[in-house]
């Protein structure tokens, strides 16, 4: 499960990476109006491609009746596992430092390296190079674990955003190596999504298989609307430079560190 789940995640990490270069396309040809009636054809092709090719994978007899108490009591059968509170709580972070950085590499980009023009080239290719995250997430984790995989992870990530933000934050580096430096550190941010996002997910899904779809839910709505709250912060405080931007990400990839070790004393006892 952790290997298709891992799969899975790297396209919702991969999109947001390539989207400003398709954005960038559709302004191009038809305007900027036009990205609301790309909204509207994705929604109708999605809901068009799943009534048509999706059957239902649950069996008969083991689908629950859609009521407000059946419901109720699913979301408190998922609230109720610790292991589940604390992958949301993981997510979270790992969701916040991915969508901190989506909304702060533009302004990075333009006004700290001025590298406007580029931003869509490099940022799909950002995209090519962390969606190998998946990859090796595929082949490590049957022999490492999920826990302990998303435990590394977050604890590299640590080591690499701290040292990033006093390298930048004190100008410690050449200029001709602060915008290669920025550019490979922002790899890291997509490639830790692809290291930790399946697999939290897969480890929260694995006790509740029997209301899979319910969990499944909570999970990424509660993990979305909280990473957001914590990521439109650092957004407001661009100041010119990847400092604040640098430094959230290290405090949420250090939170992610904390909460797999709480993981980890659950699991055991």
């Amino acid at each position: 499960m952790a290997r298709i789940v891992s799969f899975a995640m790297m396209i919702f990490t991969l999109v947001p990476a390539a989207a400003p270069a398709f954005g960038q396309i559709i302004i191009a040809g038809f305007g900027w109006r036009a990205i609301f009636l790309t909204f509207m054809v994705f929604s109708a092709v999605t809901l068009i491609w799943m009534m048509a090719r999706q059957p239902e994978t649950l069996a008969p007899e083991a689908r629950r009746p859609f009521t407000p108490r059946s419901l109720w009591d699913s979301l408190k059968e998922v609230l109720a596992h610790p292991i589940i509170r604390l992958s949301i709580a993981a997510q979270t972070l790992a969701f916040a430092a991915l969508f901190a950085t989506l909304s702060s590499t533009q302004p990075i980009f333009d006004i700290t390296f001025g590298r406007a023009e580029g931003f869509p080239l490099w940022f799909a290719v950002i995209a090519l190079l962390s969606g190998t995250a998946s990859f090796v997430n595929a082949r490590l984790v049957g022999t490492w674990g999920m826990r302990r995989l998303v435990t590394i992870t977050f604890a590299v990530q640590v080591g690499l955003s701290c040292g990033s933000t006093f390298l930048h934050g004190l100008n410690a580096l050449p200029p001709a190596l602060e915008f290669p430096a920025y550019f490979l550190w922002t790899v890291g941010v997509f490639f830790m999504a692809g290291m930790t996002l399946g697999n939290l997910n897969a480890l929260a899904l694995e006790p509740v298989g029997h209301i899979a779809g319910m969990a499944a839910s909570v999970i990424g709505a509660v993990a979305t609307v909280a990473s957001v709250l914590l990521a439109v912060p650092v957004g407001l405080v661009f100041d010119g430079t990847p400092v604040p931007l640098m430094g959230a990400v290290t405090a949420f990839a250090g939170g992610g560190l904390l909460i797999m070790r709480r993981m980890a004393r659950v699991m055991t006892a």
